[in-house]
């Protein structure tokens, strides 16, 4: 796996999720810990189960050893120095505890190439290396959408003497439980009447974690499993305080053959309905472990593995929604549902098909990571683009249980208790803007991003054909039709253009024909709609209050909805033609060719491309002679849609080199953050806008002053398409030094909200680069693999599915 070491004292904020799309899950850390749990549908950063857990006893007759360890580096101090809006490197308090009352790992070291974790266990006897993943398959949403995380532990005996090792796994049974609430030991709102019992089957120990006292409707009502892959190994089904589980390893004397296994028969069930115990008091629940023996001669090498997997079933819109009060909703919070309850009808069912396809599933996913770490991608980049599918991964997306996909903008955490708390989905729900930066979606699911351009055309349109920015949710709620909305209030512009963009795109990526002729008309409509209210006298031009992404509504002429406004028409000129719509082509062909000159003489200054207000327009929120770092983003678009130069290419790199020699800056000391920090200390990050000739409105637009990780990503991919490569990796280099586990999580960029969405504008670097001579991933609507090119021509290899090619002599014919 091409992935740097990380040693554990500098990876305090790494935190890569475990979790399926629209799973929920939780995140395993570079000391080894699990944290950040969120299986219940809710986003929270700060979720703990506390008592979940691995640990490894080892014995060895000469010389004499017989030890127990928890499987966990040190934390580092609790007074460390934190990073602005950032928590990844918390380390829950009992597991402070833990590590403070035996002995752990002295150090780790984490290697991750996304969704692949693997740490080194350092100090031990034996030598250690646990792989954690859960499955990522491009394409393939059902085995990529499971709710389980995945163990290998890789043991060695590097002694000249046998060693016996026992494996112990802990976790909490979580069922019941709202995932909102703080849990003290075992003690938290919902739980009580918790059962822990053991099953066997396929050659797996397993304990069946449910709650038959719950409600079944109940956020919390489902099911948990923890297995391991031992037919004979022993279990401690209940228990309260780390010590019971620790003494039971320490206690064992059993061996693999279970005719001699030895268990304390006051602890030890092995096997029945119904835990010896009971059910759980009110308000607490049992943990619960397993563990299985290895015995390892000098030299010698041995696997166990461990599975987790869970099964809550229900999602509601538990969420605050943008919008009025609406009284027809009441106070019901409305049953959405998950689309993988559908398919399993509980966590023992997904433990069953995950045993059996253990290999397969890993297989898969080995070979999706081989096609990035065997790329021309640099270290860095093949590090750092693997992660853009956490971000899909994470709890900032779901799919409801009738399969219709949704994301919020991120997840409420550090960076949004100043406003809103840290809990829950940031700013519901698909909101079309800031989707108009995310790109990896598209590429790694086309099926899922086809989703949302359905909700859009068929749930959120208007009928007089404007897009609201945000959707409600349930569906059959009414929408934000003539209503105040939020980020901003009016439905935002750069949406609406987006939205052509992205069903261009669609069609692209697999839709087929059929699917565009379906929504063609919806697109037409909301076309003429932009055109009516923005452009009544056909300039080309669009003019008046511009609602954006900014918070804020862009007023005048100015190339940020101008590039977008372009490409939409192009777009829109593309799919006329293949829907056969001649005289609407023409149309938006003429508007595009007055537009494409006009915009470029008005707003051009000879370095970059202003912003001009009309007469009596405020300048309030507005960048005016600012160099903004998105003022070129619908020509990113056109790249990636193959839709040419929306206005003269030499001003393009000329405004590009401009913006990043004007925007991007590197150390923040000093640095007057109005709002909201994203880059400090010795960072480099490019500033949204800056005013390299002066003239700064008193109220400059909203953010000017903040590094957005999704417009970077999108200025240095167009940086790429134009040649200009020292440019875009010196932005491109400036974002992975700040998320490089030292003080951010390579696993969460961040803006409003954690895991935030249009960071996933990264894949558009992958796309950028793959038009050139080399190796790289290529994701087709039918399969995947690595494309290359040479002199000699192209070539292609597949991973995954098929991918249709026809066969060229000429490296410049694109696939």
């Amino acid at each position: 796996m091409r992935a740097r070491p990380v040693p554990h004292e500098e990876g305090r904020f790494v935190a890569m999720p475990l979790g399926g799309i629209g799973t929920g899950g939780f995140a395993i850390g570079a000391d080894g810990g699990l944290r950040q749990w969120q299986l219940q549908n809710v986003g929270n950063h700060h979720g703990e189960l506390p008592g979940t857990f691995f640990a490894l006893r080892v014995s060895q007759i000469e010389p004499p050893l017989d030890r127990t360890y928890v499987l966990q580096a040190p934390p580092g101090p609790v007074d460390a120095a934190r990073t602005p809006l950032v928590d990844d490197d918390l380390v829950p308090g009992w597991q402070r505890d833990l590590l403070g009352a035996y002995p752990g790992a002295a150090a780790t070291t984490f290697r991750g190439l996304y969704p692949v974790a693997e740490i080194d266990y350092h100090g031990l006897p034996v030598d250690v290396r646990l792989t954690a993943v859960n499955p990522l398959i491009p394409l393939d949403v059902d085995r990529s959408s499971l709710p389980v995380a995945m163990f290998t532990f890789t043991v060695t005996n590097p002694s000249d003497v046998d060693a016996h090792v026992w494996l112990g796994a802990a976790m909490q049974n979580p069922v019941g439980h709202d995932g909102t609430t703080p849990i003290d030991g075992v003690t938290a709102r919902g739980y009580g009447g918790n059962t822990n019992r053991v099953r066997r089957e396929n050659g797996w120990t397993s304990l069946v974690l449910e709650n038959h006292a719950i409600d079944p409707l109940a956020p919390g009502a489902g099911q948990a499993v923890l297995a391991i892959d031992s037919p004979s190994a022993a279990t401690l089904p209940q228990w309260q305080h780390p010590a019971e589980f620790l003494g039971f390893l320490d206690a064992r004397a059993f061996y693999v053959d279970s005719s001699v296994l030895a268990p304390h028969a006051a602890d030890y069930q092995p096997s029945g309905p119904a835990p010896a115990w009971g059910p759980s008091g009110p308000g607490r629940t049992w943990n619960g472990g397993v563990a299985a023996v290895l015995d390892l001669e000098p030299g010698e090498t041995g696997t166990i593995r461990v599975l987790l997997a869970w099964h809550f079933p229900n999602r509601y819109a538990n969420f605050v929604q943008f919008g009025p009060p609406n009284p027809q909703w009441g106070p019901t919070r409305f049953w959405l549902g998950n689309a993988y309850a559908q398919r399993y009808a509980d966590a023992q069912a997904v433990a069953a098909e995950v045993v059996s396809q253990w290999d397969s599933l890993l297989a898969d996913t080995r070979a999706w990571t081989s096609v990035l770490s065997e790329s021309s991608l640099d270290d860095d980049a093949v590090e750092h683009l693997a992660a853009q599918a956490a971000i899909l991964r994470s709890p900032s997306c779901f799919v409801t249980a009738d399969g219709a996909f949704f994301g919020f903008e991120g997840v409420l955490g550090a960076s949004t208790v100043m406003w809103t708390g840290d809990v829950g989905g940031s700013c519901p729900l698909n909101c079309t803007h800031v989707w108009n930066y995310a790109q990896a979606v598209a590429k790694l699911f086309p099926q899922l991003e086809r989703s949302m351009r359905q909700t859009e055309y068929d749930v959120m349109q208007a009928p007089a054909g404007y897009l609201p920015h945000r959707v409600i949710s349930p569906s059959y709620l009414p929408q934000l039709w003539d209503k105040p909305i939020g980020g901003p209030v009016e439905p935002a512009l750069d949406g609406m253009l987006g939205s052509v963009l992205k069903t261009y795109r669609e069609v692209r990526n697999g839709a087929g024909l059929d699917w565009l002729q379906r929504y063609w008309p919806s697109v037409r409509r909301l076309l003429d709609y932009v055109r009516d209210r923005w452009d009544p006298t056909a300039s080309g031009v669009l003019r008046g209050v511009q609602p954006s992404t900014h918070d804020i509504d862009l007023c005048g002429v100015n190339s940020f909805m101008g590039t977008l406004w372009l490409a939409a028409l192009r777009a829109a000129e593309e799919m006329a033609r293949l829907v056969d719509d001649p005289a609407y082509g023409a149309v938006v062909a003429d508007l595009f060719e007055r537009g494409s000159k006009a915009y470029d003489e008005l707003l051009f200054n000879g370095s970059y491309y202003v912003q001009v207000l009309d007469e009596g327009e405020s300048t309030d929120y507005q960048w005016l002679h600012g160099c903004l770092a998105d003022q070129l983003i619908g020509q990113w678009w056109a790249h990636q849609l193959d839709l040419g130069y929306l206005l003269p290419r030499e001003h393009v790199v000329t405004a590009l080199r401009s913006i990043v020699r004007h925007n991007l800056r590197t150390g923040f000391d000093g640095f007057d953050h109005i709002y909201r920090v994203f880059a400090d200390r010795d960072d480099t990050g490019l500033l949204m806008c800056t005013w390299p000739g002066g003239g700064r409105p008193s109220v400059p637009t909203r953010y000017c002053d903040e590094v957005w990780t999704g417009s970077e990503y999108q200025v240095a991919a167009h940086c790429l398409r134009e040649g200009l490569d020292d440019e875009a990796y010196a932005i491109l280099r400036g974002i992975w030094a700040r998320y490089d586990g030292r003080r951010r999580n390579p696993y969460n960029e961040i803006e409003c909200g954690d895991h935030y969405v249009r960071a996933m504008a990264g894949w558009s670097v992958v796309d950028a680069l793959s038009t050139r001579p080399g190796t790289w991933p290529l994701l087709t609507p039918t399969g995947w693999g690595t494309v290359t090119r040479s002199s000699d021509g192209v070539s292609v290899s597949c991973r995954y599915g098929t991918i249709p090619a026809t066969e060229s002599r000429d490296p410049q014919v694109p696939l």
